[in-house]
């Protein structure tokens, strides 16, 4: 006999539970949204979603040796609020 994928032992063994806590409306609002336009359910679509982030490649050692020669050339101690907030407008119209 052949097994099927959906054997009540093969199930058991490959389904586990997750429940999120404190999961923002507008995060929801979003999931429902992509979920409806996919035709998938609440709960497919938060799977593809975890699937998909957690593929994301590692970076690369030439990346992380350029953001370690970033940070540095960055000052030690706290930065200042209104100085961060001014580098984000820089540029900007």
């Amino acid at each position: 006999m052949v097994a099927k994928w959906w054997h009540p032992l093969r199930l058991a063994a490959m389904a586990k539970s997750l429940t999120l806590k404190n999961l923002p409306e507008a995060l929801h609002e979003r999931l429902a949204a992509a979920a409806k336009r996919h035709r998938r359910s609440l709960n497919n679509e938060a799977i593809l979603c975890l699937e998909t982030g957690l593929r994301a490649a590692p970076p690369s050692e030439d990346l992380l040796a350029e953001i370690r020669a970033l940070r540095q050339d960055l000052p030690a101690g706290p930065f200042d609020p209104a100085e961060i907030e001014s580098f984000k407008g820089e540029g900007r119209p």
